[in-house]
C-alpha cells in the first residue's frame, strides 16, 4: 500500500484552482493498518446494504405512524400532528440509522478518545475559505442534473407517445407547505440543522471511512450513490448523488466534515427559505402582494444562481480532470469493485426497499 501523506503544496482542490486544502490526520494517512482481502471489501458492502436496509425500514415505520397520527388530527389538531411526525423523523430516520451504522461498523471506538473523539472529523481546515467557495459550483452542479433530470423524462415522455408514467416517476418531491409558523420554523431547523450534521456523519463520515482503506475515488462514489439513495425518489437521486460527489471530493481534500457540513447547510437553506415563504402565503390565506414580491425575487434569485454556478462548474471542467486522487488498494480494478457492491445482497435488498419508497411516493403523489 502506497503512502498516502501530502504536503499542501501538492495536487488541486475540488473545483477550485491553487494547492490542496488537504488537512493530514490520522485517518486519512492511515486508511488501513492490515493487508486488506476481497473478502474484506465483500463485508464491508454488506454492511453497508445492511444499514440501508434499517434505513429504509425506518422509513416505512415513519410513513406507518404518519398514518397513524393524521387520524388524531381532528383531536389535536393539524400543527400539533405535524410537530410530532416531524420530532419522530429525527427519531427514525436520523438517529436510529445512525446509531445502527456506528455499532455495526464500531464507530465508537474508531472515533474515541484514545484517537481524538469527533474532534477528528471536525478538525478545521487551514483553507476553510477555498472549500465553502465550492458552493456556487456545486449548487450549479446539482440543480444542472436536477433540471437535465426533468428534461430527459419530458422528451422521453413526448417522444415516447405521451408516458406520464415517466414524468410521474421523475417529477421533483414537493413538500406540503406548512400551516403555521411553528411548523415551518420545525422544517427550516430538520434541514439546515439536523439534515446536515446527521447526514455528513452518518454518510461522509462513518460510511466513507468505512470505504476508505478500500479506495478514496470508491468511498466517494459509493457514499454519494447512498447518499442519493437516501432522498426518496429518482429525481432527488441524480441531483442529491451528484451533490455528493461534490460534497465527497471536499471531503477527501480538507480531510474533515467541517466545510461540508457548512455546504451541506447552506444548500439546504436555500430550499428552506423557499418552503419558509410558501408557509407565510399558505398562512396568511389570502393575496399579499408584499409576499408575492418576496417570493417571486427569491425564485428568481434561485435560478440566477443556479446559472452562475453551472457556468463557474463548467469552467472548472479542466481543472477537476487534473485532480488525482491516490489510490490505496489496487487488488481489484474500480469496476469490479462497483459490481461487486451492487451484487452483495443486503445491497439488493436495499435496492427493492428504495424501489419500494419510490413506489409509495408515486401513489401518494397521483
Amino acid at each position: 500500500m502506497e503512502n498516502n501523506e501530502r504536503t499542501s503544496d501538492e495536487g488541486i482542490t475540488p473545483l477550485t484552482h491553487g494547492h490542496s486544502s488537504y488537512e493530514e490526520n490520522s485517518y486519512e494517512q492511515n486508511p488501513g493498518d492490515k493487508k486488506l482481502t476481497i473478502r474484506d471489501y465483500k463485508i464491508t458492502c454488506a454492511k453497508l446494504g445492511l444499514v440501508m436496509c434499517i434505513y429504509f425500514i425506518c422509513r416505512l415505520l415513519h410513513g406507518a405512524v404518519a398514518n397513524l397520527l393524521a387520524l388524531l388530527t381532528f383531536e389535536i389538531g393539524h400543527t400539533a400532528v405535524q410537530l410530532i411526525s416531524m420530532s419522530m423523523s429525527v427519531v427514525l430516520i436520523y438517529f436510529i440509522p445512525l446509531l445502527a451504522t456506528a455499532i455495526v461498523f464500531k464507530s465508537f471506538s474508531n472515533y474515541g478518545k484514545e484517537n481524538g473523539g469527533l474532534k477528528t472529523l471536525y478538525k478545521k481546515p487551514k483553507r476553510l475559505a477555498r472549500a465553502i467557495g465550492t458552493f456556487p459550483a456545486m449548487y450549479g452542479l446539482g440543480y444542472g442534473v436536477a433540471l437535465l433530470t426533468l428534461l430527459a423524462s419530458f422528451l422521453i415522455s413526448r417522444f415516447g407517445g405521451g408516458q406520464t408514467f415517466i414524468e410521474d416517476l421523475f417529477r421533483p418531491t414537493v413538500i406540503e407547505a406548512s400551516t403555521s409558523i411553528a411548523e415551518a420554523l420545525m422544517m427550516v431547523f430538520l434541514l439546515v440543522v439536523i439534515a446536515p450534521v446527521f447526514e455528513e456523519i452518518w454518510v461522509r463520515g462513518i460510511m466513507y471511512d468505512a470505504l476508505k482503506p478500500f479506495g478514496y475515488g470508491i468511498a466517494i462514489m459509493i457514499s454519494s450513490i447512498l447518499f442519493g439513495f437516501m432522498h426518496g425518489s429518482l429525481y432527488m437521486l441524480f441531483y442529491t448523488t451528484a451533490l455528493g460527489f461534490a460534497l465527497g471530493y471536499v471531503r477527501y481534500a480538507t480531510g474533515s466534515l467541517f466545510a461540508v457540513t457548512i455546504l451541506h447547510a447552506i444548500i439546504n437553506s436555500i430550499a428552506a427559505g423557499l418552503l419558509f415563504l410558501s408557509a407565510l402565503m399558505e398562512i396568511a390565506q389570502e393575496e399579499n402582494r408584499m409576499l408575492n414580491t418576496i417570493f417571486s425575487t427569491y425564485v428568481l434569485a434561485m435560478l440566477i444562481l443556479i446559472v452562475v454556478g453551472l457556468i463557474v462548474f463548467i469552467r472548472k471542467i479542466p481543472v477537476i480532470k487534473k485532480y488525482k486522487i491516490e489510490k490505496v488498494w489496487n487488488d481489484i480494478s474500480p469496476v469490479r469493485k462497483t459490481v461487486l457492491f451492487f451484487l452483495s445482497i443486503p445491497v439488493i435488498i436495499m435496492l427493492v426497499l428504495a424501489f419500494n419508497e419510490h413506489a409509495n411516493y408515486l401513489q401518494i403523489g397521483r
